[in-house]
């Protein structure tokens, strides 16, 4: 049987040649059933085609204004679940305390938009509260059991023929991610853990989406061409990224919703990837749809999606990484987004204050609910206003009252890293925490100063310096807390 299906091939590739030649072509064309069988395994078409395909979803913030990163995350297991990967292959980290918050209007119910169905039901819980932190995600993606802290145990058991999915959604700012938890994560630790990981050759390529303030920031100038790994991120190295279905919107959430249901970086590539068959869209054109939504015809309301590393994998069909809905196999790929806008939409980093507002606003006179969310309102801004402060008043005391802001604010040329020291920049933020208290998801938006400072030779005996004259305490309340911060 194995030589008469060697001897059938043969005649279909002898029958292509001497068909191109009798035309005067100088390309041979290998018949369908030639090529995969010369080629086997790399149309895309089968489940048999690739490798086991793995994912890593993280949200990586707590508290209930920040319902939106746990929704994304929730509802991208939904996605690759439908899509035919299976939970042992799906490794789920959030902090899972947006369910049965009391703050829920649903409780035990997740939504990802206004009419959306449930996607909390069944998602796995494999690294839930305090095991949501850098160690135990770069632990489960270099497949290092033994280095876990608390969780399930499941980790990337990938081999060299598998592909990886990675999406992460939570704050960030310059060079950094944040963690529901101490310490946050930096980008020179991340492009540390998947060059170890392509240097196990324990996978054959590797998808990394990445929702966050400033996000670009995180690949771009560090991430290197040849690890066969393709990233896309919500924003460019210096701006933020945005909140969707928010109060006030259009279309809004249910309105016994207080707070933001998505991200719109996230939101365009899960509700695109649900209309469309995976087998036949790319990475690439799913990049440019979702590039075309989150800008927002550049209105105030935006970002720019970005691309990094290997960008000759956007060529692959979504399909070796998600997988695909059969319900969709018979849909066309329309190269237009037919998923429109909203009107508005949130910056990440005011969604906890829009949050605050609304439960303000909507509480009865009087009551006990209405005087905690004023607290909550005035103890955030209180927050901003002082990290705003000090990080503004040590740049004048370093550099001077008309050079300090110069400094601070500087911008490096595109496709440079963030920084050239970043055992530089970890002390700058250590000694900042230390005398001015906890950064928090806010106060992130700083890291480009602190790095500014190093760039330039600011070294942690002047910064201590600075410091201490310029906060004379730390302030009290929950924001200020250095579990909150960088600071191990």
């Amino acid at each position: 049987m194995i030589r008469l299906a060697s001897a059938a091939a043969l005649l279909l590739l002898l029958l292509s040649v001497s068909a191109g030649l009798a035309a005067g072509r100088n390309v041979i064309r290998l018949p369908s059933d030639a090529s995969r069988f010369f080629r086997a395994g790399d149309d895309g078409g089968d489940d048999d085609s690739v490798g086991t395909r793995w994912a890593v979803l993280i949200a990586g913030s707590n508290g209930y204004w920040n319902y939106r990163h746990q929704a994304d995350v929730c509802h991208a297991y939904q996605l690759l679940k439908k899509g035919g990967l299976k939970d042992e292959n799906i490794i789920v980290f959030m902090y899972d305390d947006i369910a049965d918050n009391e703050e829920n209007p649903r409780p035990g119910i997740v939504i990802n938009s206004p009419d959306g169905d449930d996607v909390y039901e069944e998602v796995p819980k494999d690294y839930t509260g305090e095991d949501v932190n850098v160690n135990n995600f770069f632990s489960v993606i270099l497949g290092n059991k033994t280095a876990l802290t608390g969780g399930s145990g499941k980790v990337l058991e990938s081999g060299p023929d598998d592909t990886i999915f990675i999406y992460y959604t939570d704050h960030g700012g310059p060079g950094v991610l944040g963690m529901p938890t101490s310490p946050f994560l930096y980008a020179d630790d991340l492009i540390d853990v998947l060059k170890k990981k392509h240097a196990s050759g324990t996978y054959k390529s590797l998808v990394f989406y990445l929702e966050a303030c400033e996000s670009g920031s995180i690949f771009e100038g560090l991430l290197p061409e040849g690890l066969n790994i393709y990233a896309t991120t919500a924003s460019n190295a210096e701006e933020s990224s945005w909140g969707t279905y928010c109060p006030g919107e259009y279309p809004s959430p249910p309105v016994e919703y207080e707070t933001c249901l998505g991200d719109l970086y996230s939101v365009a590539w899960m509700e695109d990837s649900e209309v469309h068959n995976l087998r036949t869209e790319t990475l690439h054109q799913q990049y440019q749809l979702v590039k075309k939504r989150t800008a927002n015809d550049n209105t105030a309301y935006g970002s720019h999606v970005m691309q990094f590393g290997d960008i000759g994998l956007s060529k692959e069909n979504l399909f070796l990484y998600m997988g695909t809905n059969p319900a969709n196999d018979n849909s066309s790929f329309v190269d237009d987004n037919s998923l429109r806008p909203p009107q508005k939409a949130v910056n990440q980093r005011d969604a906890d204050l829009l949050h605050f507002w609304h439960k303000f606003r909507k509480a009865p006179e009087g009551s006990s609910r209405k005087l905690e969310a004023q607290k909550q309102f005035f103890e955030a801004m209180s927050h901003r206003m002082h990290i705003d402060h000090s990080v503004k008043l040590i740049g004048k005391l370093l550099f001077g009252i008309k050079k300090g802001p110069e400094v601070l604010n500087a911008v490096r040329p595109a496709g440079q890293p963030l920084v050239d020291d970043w055992a530089c920049l970890r002390s700058l933020v250590r000694t900042f925490e230390t005398h001015c208290g906890s950064l928090s998801q806010y106060g992130m938006k700083h890291m480009r100063s602190f790095a500014n400072m190093c760039n330039v030779g600011i070294r942690t005996e002047q910064m201590t310096e600075a410091s201490g004259q310029a906060c004379a305490r730390i302030p009290s309340g929950p924001w200020s807390s250095l579990s909150r911060g960088f600071s191990a």
